[in-house]
C-alpha cells in the first residue's frame, strides 16, 4: 500500500465514523459501481489501526466525560458518574449482542445489496430531517432512553443505516438534549470499538511486515486528526441543527443507488 492511499483510507475513516453519511453503505455502492474487486481489501491489522485511531479521536476530545466514565465505575455511591457509565453499558447491549451473533451473516446477506443500501440511506434521511425538525429538547439520557439508543445503534450495523445519524436522531426524537444526545453517541461507541479491536487481534488473523510500517503510521494519523475535526465539527452541527444537509445527501444518494439497482 503507497502511503498517499493509506492517508486516504485513514481520512475517509475519521470523517465517517462521525458524520452521518454510512462508511458501510457508501463501500457497498463502491463496490457496486467500479466492480468488486475495484477497492481493494486491505488488511485487517490496516483497518485495526484506523479503527484505534478514531476510537483515540474521541478519546482526546471527551477525555473529562471519559474520566468521569471511568471514576463512575470504582465508586460504590449511585452518584451521577456511576449512573452515566451504567447507561453507557446498557447502550453496549444491543449492538454487542448483534455484533457477535450475526456479523458474518449480515456481511455475507447484505453484500451487493444495492437496493437495500438505498433503502437504508433513505432512512437515514428521514431520521436526521426529523431531528432536525425536533422541537426544543432538554432531557437527558435515562436508562430506557439509553437501551434505546442502544437498538438504534444495533440496526445501524445494517448497510445504509448511519451509526451516528442514527444514534444522534433516535436521543433527539426521545427529546434528549442535542448536545447531550451527541456527546452520548459518540461515548457510547468507544467500548465497542475497543472491543471490535480485541476480537480481530485475539482471532490471531493479523499479520504485519516491515514494509507495512510507514503507511500505518500514516493512515493512523490521518485517522486520528480527521476524527478530531469531524467530532467537533458534528457536536456544532447538531447543536445548530444542520443535519438537514446530511439528510438532502442521504437522500439523493439512496435514490440513486436504487435506480442503479433497478437498471443495472
Amino acid at each position: 500500500m503507497e502511503i498517499i492511499d493509506a492517508i486516504i483510507l485513514g481520512i475517509i475513516q475519521g470523517l465517517t465514523e462521525f458524520l452521518p453519511v454510512s462508511s458501510s453503505g457508501h463501500l457497498e455502492l463502491g463496490k457496486a459501481i467500479l466492480g468488486a474487486n475495484a477497492i481493494p481489501e486491505e488488511s485487517l491489522l490496516f483497518t485495526v489501526v484506523l479503527h484505534f485511531a478514531t476510537a483515540l479521536s474521541t478519546i482526546v476530545i471527551f477525555r473529562k466525560d471519559i474520566l468521569d466514565i471511568f471514576k463512575g465505575l470504582f465508586q460504590f455511591n449511585w452518584n451521577e458518574e456511576t449512573q452515566f457509565a451504567v447507561k453507557i453499558i446498557v447502550s453496549m447491549i444491543p449492538a454487542a449482542l448483534v455484533g457477535f451473533f450475526l456479523e458474518d451473516f449480515m456481511i455475507v446477506f447484505f453484500d451487493g445489496a444495492i437496493i437495500i443500501v438505498g433503502i437504508m440511506l433513505i432512512i437515514t434521511a428521514v431520521l436526521l430531517y426529523l431531528a432536525d425538525m425536533a422541537k426544543t429538547t432538554n432531557k437527558g439520557v435515562s436508562f430506557k432512553s439509553a437501551f434505546i439508543i442502544g437498538l438504534a445503534q444495533a440496526v445501524a450495523m445494517l448497510p445504509g443505516i448511519s451509526r451516528s445519524g442514527a444514534t444522534i436522531s433516535t436521543s433527539v426524537l426521545l427529546g434528549i438534549d442535542k448536545t447531550k444526545s451527541a456527546r452520548f453517541s459518540f461515548l457510547m461507541v468507544v467500548p465497542l470499538i475497543f472491543g471490535k479491536v480485541a476480537k480481530d487481534i485475539l482471532g490471531g488473523e493479523l499479520s504485519f511486515e516491515s514494509s507495512q510500517m510507514a503507511p500505518m503510521a500514516a493512515g493512523f494519523i490521518a485517522a486520528f486528526v480527521a476524527g478530531l475535526f469531524a467530532c467537533t465539527w458534528m457536536i456544532q452541527l447538531v447543536k445548530k441543527s444542520k443535519l438537514t444537509y446530511f439528510a438532502i445527501y442521504c437522500l439523493v444518494v439512496g435514490l440513486i443507488a436504487i435506480g442503479w439497482s433497478l437498471w443495472a
